[in-house]
């Protein structure tokens, strides 16, 4: 993840300064939301404010249970990585990183 996170910094520089990244287990509430039927997030994003940075979360468990190898968990946790960055930044995924594939 980490990775991904340095990369966009390189690519961003300046823009990004302060930004926190994260991995969690799982999302909150995610037993809840598999017994309704729902898909779980494999990250989030939370703005920062009132003291607070910004930060991106990548939920490990739910990256793993999607990719079929450690492999495609790497690239996975990539695409989450750029996906809420972008989110973030307002700018779509594709311009943001060029080795965005979409995965998921």
């Amino acid at each position: 993840m980490f990775d991904a996170a340095d990369r966009l910094q390189e690519l961003r520089g300046s823009e990004l300064d302060g930004v926190e990244y994260a991995v969690e287990e799982i999302p909150p509430g995610l037993e809840r939301l598999l017994r309704e039927g729902g898909r779980p997030a494999q990250g989030r994003y939370t703005p920062g404010g009132r003291g607070r940075a910004p930060r991106i979360t990548v939920y490990r468990r739910v990256v793993e249970t999607a990719a079929g190898s450690p492999a495609e968990a790497q690239e996975l946790v990539h695409d989450v990585v750029v996906e809420y960055t972008a989110l973030m930044l307002n700018v779509a995924p594709e311009t943001l990183d060029p080795y965005y594939r979409g995965l998921h």
